[in-house]
């Protein structure tokens, strides 16, 4: 209790100086709010929904509330490396406008390449002007792995024609943080997979600073704004797993929180798609699933305006959030057991007990985790 009290301090105490800075020009997030039909009752719903998430005590709604109202005054650099823009794709492209996609509208957004008018040398001149006047107070959000090979010269960008890896080496010198948005960011991605011709790297590779991971092709974009308002409450980074992923969004596997978990302990799943079984929710292990394996949030938060996700939509995770899933997770559709374990499938084929389905899965998992996971150097 003494330190949610400290830490509730800390964070009133950050809110209260970053309220003394001047806004940005344009509406204020509830006029925003009002605007597409989003009153405050809405507002304190999605806070409390936001605290929760965190992993933060009910008081800390107030926090929140607070953070997102003047997320304006925080200037956010997103640079695009080697990717595909899903990851903002993701957190834009909504039918109704959600209250995470309006604060991300609403945040200090001094660069971003897919949404800003300006192009060729005046986008370069506006890149480097939120460098200089931001120096040491910005944001820096990462979107896409880096390509080191040859110097980085498989990714040239702007009209100088500068790689990848050095503007991305030069924006983090003076970031008070570095959020890597999606798993190209965080681990290569699938750029990564082998051979890997371009040397394609996560950010945490090629800068010294300390970086969050935010794994997932895409991520959720509450995860992508719950690790904003954390900063901007905070100042610093949440508490992160080896992989520098917050805790709070991939602290449990996808198969804990899995609506399909009832099905795996009774031992019923899924032969072949199409089949009455897989009609009836069952479950996806034996087709590839790799939920007990992923570290991620997508059962709890889901996609879509919260409305699903792969496995509720019938296919099985393929463990995008984890690092060189593209390599470690494939074949996508096959037991990751028939190649690596022996015992996990022919447990599932007999598998009536609850209590030996999750150890047998517990066990698989954190086998599966010794094999495919390479140490990080922090």
């Amino acid at each position: 209790m003494e330190t949610h009290k400290a830490l509730f301090q800390q964070g009133q105490h950050r809110l209260d100086k970053l309220k003394q800075l001047a806004p940005r020009a344009g509406d204020s997030l509830l006029e925003k709010m009002s605007a597409k039909g989003i009153n405050r009752r809405d507002f304190m719903k999605w806070s409390a929904v936001v605290t929760s998430m965190l992993a933060l005590p009910n008081p800390f709604t107030s926090l929140v509330a607070q953070a997102a109202e003047i997320a304006d005054r925080v200037p956010l650099i997103w640079l695009h490396l080697a990717e595909c823009t899903g990851c903002t794709e993701s957190l834009l492209r909504a039918d109704t406008p959600s209250i995470d996609t309006l604060i991300f509208d609403h945040v200090s957004l001094e660069y971003h390449e897919t949404l800003m008018v300006a192009s060729g040398f005046q986008a370069e001149e506006n890149l480097q002007n939120a460098l200089e006047k931001y120096k040491g107070k910005y944001l820096l959000a990462v979107e896409g792995g880096v390509p080191t090979a040859d110097n980085g010269s498989f990714l040239t960008l702007g009209p100088h024609g500068e790689t990848g890896l050095s503007r991305v080496q030069k924006a983090a010198k003076d970031a008070v943080a570095i959020i890597a948005v999606g798993t190209c960011a965080s681990f290569g991605g699938i750029q990564a997979a082998a051979p890997n011709p371009t040397g394609t790297k996560g950010v945490q590779e090629v800068v010294k600073q300390p970086v969050i991971n935010l794994g997932g092709c895409p991520p959720n974009e509450r995860n992508i704004v719950g690790t904003l308002m954390y900063y901007i409450m905070f100042g610093k980074l949440p508490p992160l797993d080896m992989f520098n992923r917050p805790k709070w969004a991939y602290g449990s596997r996808v198969h804990d929180d899995c609506e399909r978990r009832g099905h795996f302990d009774s031992g019923e799943f899924v032969e072949e798609f199409g089949s009455q079984e897989a009609k009836d929710g069952h479950c996806l292990y034996k087709m590839g699933c790799k939920g007990p394996y992923t570290y991620n949030n997508c059962p709890t938060e889901r996609f879509n305006g919260h409305t699903s996700w792969p496995v509720l939509a019938g296919h099985g995770c393929i463990g995008c959030s984890e690092p060189d899933f593209w390599d470690a997770m494939s074949d996508f559709e096959k037991p990751l057991s028939r190649r690596l374990l022996t015992g996990l499938d022919s447990t599932a084929d007999t598998i009536g007990a609850v209590i030996l389905g999750a150890a047998v899965v517990g066990i698989g998992a954190h086998a599966i985790a010794t094999f495919f996971v390479k140490p990080v150097d922090y």
